[in-house]
């Protein structure tokens, strides 16, 4: 072949090739981890997607996100964070739990990872400090789990005559024993009787609420873990199945139905942490990126609900909420 026909040859054959084979910048992928289910957590999802968005990054034109959903199952999440490392994926998002975040670093040591965790990530081993978080992870603090006695004290306010209050628990994850202190700590201050029972499987729930109403639970709590928040519909259905008032750590469960929540808002934090993956994209550090914690803590209270319960609620109650659902 000539010297002039093998140019033009190659030259066909180039432009024939997909761009990131020509030396073009291949679309970067997010790999999205979360201990949640994709279903109930559309808000949550959405605020991530619209944080890149306003930094510059939409999906499907200038980025590419891999999901990875454990439905409330946290033995599944090492196995999903493995194969977002061995795809070579840009950013981990890891969400939904301290787990996914823990599964995400033992994956890898090298891919920038941003993570929104209720539990303390220095207690979690996640980072060495809030300020500096080293290495190559850092994220948002929900401080979840220490919010778990004034989500008692609300409760504890709206049925004051209540003798025994069930708190539905799940022993099976890293910040449980965090959490849990701080129930006891909270219902020694009140002089409030607590009942924990335990349940980290689906079939586990209605035996649960079984045993609540046997030991005759006049309201009822429920952990903020994700397993929970996971399987938010069928926690509602059964809380007002047995006429229990429930108190729950998120607002989605009070827009859902449930009768009250007290906590962070996720979707904040979920936009917080897409902003922080933009950055990450953009050059900086994971390191240099110091842990956001919540300004604003919300409390929702479902009115709605509360008629259905036959309850009453008192108007200094109601003016310190956040939002009323009428």
């Amino acid at each position: 072949m000539k010297r002039r026909e093998f140019i033009l040859a190659l030259g066909g054959a180039a432009a024939s090739m997909p761009l990131g084979a020509r030396g073009q910048p291949a679309m970067p992928v997010i790999g999205f981890l979360s201990g949640r289910s994709s279903n109930e957590s559309l808000s949550a999802s959405a605020a991530f997607r619209d944080a890149l968005k306003e930094a510059g990054y939409i999906e499907g034109q200038n980025i590419a996100i891999e999901y990875r959903w454990a439905e409330g199952q946290s033995d599944q999440l090492p196995t999903l964070a493995a194969d977002l490392a061995r795809r070579g994926v840009a950013v981990i998002f890891a969400a939904g739990g301290s787990e996914p975040a823990r599964a995400a670093a033992a994956a890898t040591a090298r891919i920038p990872i941003v993570f929104v965790s209720a539990a303390d990530p220095v207690k979690a081993g996640l980072v060495s400090s809030l300020n500096r978080p080293g290495g190559n992870i850092t994220g948002v603090s929900l401080i979840g789990l220490e919010l778990a006695a004034k989500r008692l004290g609300i409760l504890h306010q709206l049925v004051p005559q209540v003798g025994l209050i069930g708190v539905i628990f799940n022993p099976q994850y890293s910040g449980a024993e965090v959490e849990l202190q701080g129930l006891q700590a909270g219902a020694a201050e009140l002089r409030q009787r607590i009942q924990v029972v335990n349940a980290s499987q689906e079939q586990e729930l209605e035996r649960a609420f079984a045993t609540l109403v046997q030991s005759h639970a006049g309201a009822l709590l429920v952990s903020t873990n994700v397993f929970f928040l996971s399987h938010r519909a069928r926690v509602i259905a059964l809380a007002m199945q047995h006429a229990l008032p429930a108190i729950y750590g998120f607002r989605e469960w009070a827009q859902d139905g449930g009768l009250m929540s007290y906590g962070p808002s996720l979707s904040n934090a979920y936009g917080q942490a897409g902003s922080y993956v933009a950055r990450i994209l953009k050059g900086d550090k994971p390191a240099d990126l110091p842990v956001l914690q919540p300004t604003k803590f919300e409390l929702l209270i479902n009115l709605k609900t509360a008629k259905a319960l036959g309850l009453e609620v008192s108007p200094t109650l109601q003016a310190l909420a956040d939002e009323v659902i009428e």
